[in-house]
């Protein structure tokens, strides 16, 4: 099919993606606090932000914020908790194909697992087009960063934010997200296979694999149910 990248759908994209980045700005704030507690300037917490855009890397990366750094392990452990970035971009191929370089780059740089749950269920059901990534990642980009910036700002006045329940934010985002791309009972085996390999891989391999393992699993087990109801 034709690629298209339509203004009606980023208007449409960012539009439904407003309750998620409210959310987002919640442990967005946690970030902007735990990078003070790190010894990071507010340069550094903004451009790790602005740059990276990668909130569940960002936090391991944090984890790991030691003196002197270990940047070979850092940056392998980003790269390993990244990967899953292949395969959710791979899913979008069929409403890429035809845009050239310069319009698919940009919107790789805003996929993250949110704006690609609401893209892909959306365009999924023959809703919106690529503007809805757009509209989408650029919402929750504004949203990381302001709330990198407020949390950095509030980090003496919120000392412990699981007292404000933040800490929660980020699995509450996720858990609305999966019930957002449910489809039926046929997602079922897929979702139970990436969850078992994930917990197994997690107990038996350090590191953070188990996140690439499940996400293989879970792609893996789902191609094979789609190739047998054909």
């Amino acid at each position: 099919m034709p690629a298209r990248l339509t203004l009606e759908s980023a208007r449409m994209g960012a539009w439904r993606t407003l309750p998620v980045a409210i959310s987002v700005f919640a442990y967005g704030m946690v970030y902007g606090l735990l990078t003070r507690e790190a010894g990071l300037t507010m340069l550094e917490s903004v451009l790790s932000s602005g740059l990276i855009f990668a909130g569940s890397a960002q936090f391991v990366a944090l984890d790991m914020w030691t003196h002197p750094l270990p940047v070979a392990a850092l940056i392998l452990t980003v790269c390993v908790v990244n990967l899953r970035h292949v395969l959710m971009s791979a899913s979008l191929t069929p409403w890429m194909q035809g845009l050239p370089p310069r319009a698919t780059l940009p919107l790789l740089f805003l996929l993250v697992d949110e704006s690609w749950a609401m893209t892909y269920g959306a365009a999924q059901r023959g809703k919106a087009d690529l503007g809805f990534l757009l509209g989408s990642g650029l919402l929750l980009w504004v949203t990381w960063m302001s709330a990198t910036i407020t949390g950095r700002l509030l980090g003496s006045a919120i000392p412990d934010p699981q007292a404000f329940g933040l800490d929660f934010a980020f699995t509450a985002v996720f858990l609305s997200l999966l019930a957002g791309l449910w489809r039926g009972k046929g997602d079922i085996p897929p979702w139970l296979v990436a969850t078992a390999t994930a917990l197994i891989v997690n107990h038996f391999v350090p590191g953070k694999w188990y996140i690439v393992a499940g996400g293989l699993a879970g792609s893996l087990t789902g191609l094979r149910g789609g190739n047998a109801d054909r």
